[in-house]
C-alpha cells in the first residue's frame, strides 16, 4: 500500500469514528471529558535512534505541552516491530498506550510473515498519519565515494565486499536498499539490526559502509561530519539535506522508495477519546 492510500484509509476510518460519537454514551463522553488525567505512553516497536523513534519523541514532547500530562516513550523492539504493536494491541483500550506504527509495522509485515501475532487492520483504532519519511543513501566518510554514480562504480569494482546495515529485515531501509541493488547490478551484503538506532552506530562506527536510513535519522549526523549522504529517495529534493540530490536526479530516473509513520490505538478503544486524542 502506497504512503497515499495508507493515509486516506487512516483518513476514512478517523472520519468514521467522528460519526460515530454521536452514538457514544453519556458516561463515555464524561471518560472522553476526563482524559487525560494520567500520563500516556506512547510505545515504539524498535529501539532507541531510529526513524520511527526521533519521530515519536518529537510528538511526544509536543503533546505534553498540549495535554498537560507527561508523555512516555517506551521502547519495545523485536521481531521487526510486531513485539510492540502487539503490546499495543492488546493493552487496555482507555486511550493511555498507544503505538507509533510504520510503513513496516502495519503494511509490510502481513506480506512477509505467514502468521502474527495482531491483524495490523482489526487491532487498533487508527488516531492519525504523521509524516512521510523520504530516506537517505549514507555512507561512512572513510568510502571513497561523493556520488551516488561513484558508489556505484566501487560496488560494481568490488562485489560482496561491501556491505550495509538496515533496521531490520522487511523494513523499509532493507526493501529500499534491495531496490537499489537491484537497479543498479549491484552485490552488497545485507547486515540486518533490531531496529534503525543499532544500525546508524555500526555504520558511524565503519563496520558496515552504507546504510538507507530516514531523513530524521541521517541530518544530523550529516550536519556532525559523522556521515555523508549521497542521494534522498524522494521524488524531489528535501530541506533537510537541501544539497543531497535525489536518486532520481542523480543516477536513477523515477527510484522513489518513502517510509511512513502514524499513531494507533488499540482497536476498542472508545470513538470520544480516539478522536479527543
Amino acid at each position: 500500500m502506497t504512503p497515499t492510500s495508507r493515509t486516506s484509509a487512516l483518513t476514512r476510518r478517523t472520519a468514521l469514528a467522528a460519526a460515530l460519537l454521536a452514538a457514544t454514551s453519556p458516561a463515555a463522553f464524561a471518560q472522553a471529558s476526563a482524559w487525560p488525567s494520567k500520563p500516556v505512553t506512547i510505545v515504539v516497536p524498535f529501539p532507541p535512534g531510529g526513524g520511527t523513534d526521533t519521530g515519536a519523541r518529537i510528538v511526544a514532547q509536543k503533546l505534553a505541552a498540549r495535554w498537560g500530562q507527561p508523555v512516555v516513550v517506551e521502547n519495545r523492539g523485536g521481531a521487526a516491530g510486531q513485539i510492540g504493536a502487539d503490546y499495543v494491541a492488546k493493552s487496555k483500550p482507555d486511550g493511555y498506550t498507544l503505538l507509533i506504527g510504520n510503513i513496516g509495522t502495519q503494511a509490510i509485515n502481513p506480506s512477509l510473515y505467514a502468521r502474527m501475532p495482531y491483524d495490523p487492520d482489526q487491532a487498533f483504532a487508527p488516531v492519525g498519519f504523521i509524516a512521510e519519511l523520504p530516506l537517505a543513501m549514507m555512507v561512512n566518510p572513510a568510502v571513497p565515494a561523493r556520488t551516488a554514480k561513484e558508489f556505484i562504480g566501487l560496488a560494481r569494482s568490488q562485489p560482496g565486499k561491501l556491505t550495509y546495515s538496515s533496521s531490520g529485515a522487511g523494513g523499509a531501509p532493507h526493501l529500499a536498499t534491495e531496490m537499489f541493488k537491484q537497479a543498479t547490478q549491484t552485490y552488497i551484503l545485507h547486515v540486518p539490526y533490531r531496529g534503525g538506532g543499532p544500525a546508524i552506530v555500526d555504520l558511524i562506527a565503519g563496520h558496515v559502509q552504507l546504510s538507507f536510513m530516514t531523513v530524521l535519522e541521517a541530518s544530523g549526523h550529516v550536519r556532525s561530519g559523522k556521515l555523508r549522504a549521497l542521494a534522498v529517495t524522494s521524488e524531489s529534493r528535501v530541506p533537510a539535506l537541501p544539497d543531497v540530490p535525489t536518486m532520481s536526479e542523480s543516477v536513477l530516473p523515477g527510484f522513489n522508495s518513502i517510509s511512513w509513520i502514524g499513531m494507533l490505538a488499540p482497536a476498542s478503544t472508545p470513538p470520544a477519546i480516539v478522536e479527543k486524542i
